[in-house]
């Protein structure tokens, strides 16, 4: 079973399974155009168990009004071409409003079928509306059947603390005259890439649980993404400012203690003292002298305050997060700082 699920994948396999046992349910119920709940187990099979299940209520809901203005426009028109197209007239912008948008196709093929034989009567409606009970409960039900991501969301995480933690070493060596620019724009391809992967699977990962709030992990990507592009705008500062001075090398060390605090569970009241110090260092400085000098000046205090931007980020995030969050993804981190 293994072996074929990863040959043809999860989903296909479902899709497969699911429309024969909707057709064989049908047949079994002696439902008229047994195979259009096959069609709808097709259309419902979701990337998710909530994606699912709202999609399973809004094709019922949808069906519902499909039905009623499909049976109110027959018995007004009559069984005609011109009626069908009224129906639509109604149906559509109804169903728009109502959010029911990927129940309009499947719908008015039901709807088609009262056409086609040429009467709405109550069996007729029930067996439309047993098509799409059968064909989106089976949808449902498969979907419950989910691989969990979180155990890919911890390896991510880890990879990304270990990328973050490089980008911020990479400039400590850049004040320190040890410039790799080849090496920071790779790890900074690599890490974009990874926030990608990570943010599809957490967004996955949160649609499969009803009662579990997992979106603490969307949360963390997008913090790390806001890091990311505040770290490619620390660049050009660090190329302006660097000189080999007191100041740089007291900024290259100041990096090394961010990066460690970047990575950690909780932002240290230690760092900000620190960074605090520098600015009193800085100020205590004789002004600069030359236009040179200024830019320099200028752009190693604007670095500073990147610095501490980075900082408030991590705080913010944590602040942010709800004690189940806080649970779920505090525990791999501490898994993972524990062991770095």
């Amino acid at each position: 079973m293994e072996k074929l699920k990863k040959m043809m994948g999860l989903r296909t396999l479902k899709t497969a399974l699911g429309a024969a046992l909707a057709i064989f349910l049908s047949q079994k119920l002696g439902l008229s155009y047994a195979v259009n709940s096959a069609i709808i187990v097709i259309l419902s099979v979701q990337t998710t168990k909530r994606k699912s299940r709202d999609l399973a209520l809004m094709q019922l809901g949808s069906t519902v009004l499909a039905l009623f203005v499909g049976s109110v426009t027959f018995r007004l028109v009559g069984f005609t071409p011109w009626a069908f197209g009224i129906y639509l007239l109604i149906f559509i912008p109804l169903a728009v409003k109502l959010k029911f948008h990927d129940g309009i196709v499947p719908c008015s093929v039901l709807v088609s079928h009262l056409l086609a034989v040429e009467s709405v009567a109550w069996a007729w409606l029930g067996n439309e509306m047993m098509q799409m009970v059968i064909g989106a409960g089976i949808g449902f039900l498969l979907n419950l059947q989910m691989p969990s991501e979180e155990k890919k969301l911890r390896a991510n995480i880890e990879e990304i603390e270990k990328l973050m933690g490089e980008l911020l070493l990479q400039m400590a060596d850049h004040f320190q005259g040890r410039q790799r620019p080849e090496n920071e724009e790779k790890l900074h391809r690599t890490l974009e890439k990874k926030l990608q992967q990570t943010q599809e699977l957490a967004l996955r990962e949160a649609g499969n649980h009803f009662t579990r709030d997992l979106s603490g992990y969307a949360q963390y990507v997008e913090m790390r993404m806001g890091q990311q592009q505040i770290l490619k705008y620390m660049r050009k500062y660090a190329r302006k400012g660097y000189r080999r001075t007191k100041q740089a090398d007291m900024i290259a060390q100041l990096i090394q203690h961010v990066a460690a605090e970047l990575n950690a569970l909780v932002v240290h009241e230690e760092v900000r003292q620190e960074i605090e110090c520098y600015r009193n260092a800085l100020k205590q400085e004789a002004l600069p002298q030359t236009l040179e000098e200024l830019e320099c000046w200028a752009s190693l205090d604007e670095f500073v305050r990147d610095l501490e931007y980075l900082l408030e980020l991590k705080r913010d995030f944590v602040e942010s997060l709800d004690s189940q969050n806080r649970e779920s993804l505090w525990k791999p981190l501490e898994e993972i700082h524990s062991a770095a």
